[in-house]
Formats: structure tokens, sequence, C-alpha cells
């Protein structure tokens, strides 16, 4: 049987691992806008990055998996052929997605791991 200074070091212990591990994890990125990440895409070409949009309306093609991503004066094509998706990616839908970003023959594809959308009424304004 532990003595009641042991069961105190082995719990000190396991909360100074537990701290040390919350801080040698690495907070996440701040999401950016579409318009944010072609500014300047060279800086961010092969990183783990956040990014959100629009979809253009009618660019969703589910035979190659890619739709364009719009934000106020930029676009970007996705690649969601390997992405988990949530149920209603369709046009003109808030996207948010998360993975990275490459350049295949001089067009930015943004190479997605998780696309959520959100629900459209949250972004509806309210009637008078």
């Amino acid at each position: 049987m532990l003595t009641h200074r042991a069961r105190l070091l082995i719990i000190g212990g396991v909360l100074t691992a537990a701290l040390a591990a919350t801080l040698l994890v690495t907070t996440p990125e701040a999401t950016r806008t579409v318009d944010e990440v072609m500014k300047n895409p060279e800086n961010l070409e092969g990183r783990e990055i956040a990014i959100r949009g629009e979809v253009l309306d009618g660019s969703i093609d589910n035979s190659s998996y890619m739709f364009i991503l719009h934000g106020e004066n930029e676009q970007i094509y996705v690649d969601f052929s390997e992405a988990s998706v949530s149920n209603g990616l369709d046009d003109n839908r808030t996207v948010y997605a998360e993975g990275v970003l490459k350049e295949s023959n001089g067009i930015w594809i943004f190479e997605a791991e998780v696309i959520k959308t959100s629900c459209p009424s949250k972004y509806e304004e309210a009637e008078d």
C-alpha cells in the first residue's frame, strides 16, 4: 500500500506532466479569409491552415471533387477529394475548411482535409 506522501508525489507528477503537455501543444492558427490567403499565398504554401469563404455559385464539380471558394475580391480552387465534408455543401454557402495550400501549374489549390458548412439562417438578416 502506498503511503500518503507517495500518493501525493504521484498525483503531483501526473499534474506536472499534464501541465507540461498543455504548454507544449501548439495553438491552431486563426482562420483566414480567401482574400487574406490570396494576398500573399507563397508565404502559406505547404502549411496547414484554416480558411473561410463562400462557395461560388455553380462551381461545385462532384466528378473532380473541386469547387471555388471566394471572398470579397479573390477566389481559390478547393480540392475536397480527401476531405471529411459536413452535410450541406452547396452553392453560396459559407464554408470553413482546414487543409494545405499548394500551387499547381500557376494555379493555387487548397487541398482540404476538413470542410464544415454553416447554417444559412445564421447569416440571414432578421426581418423587421
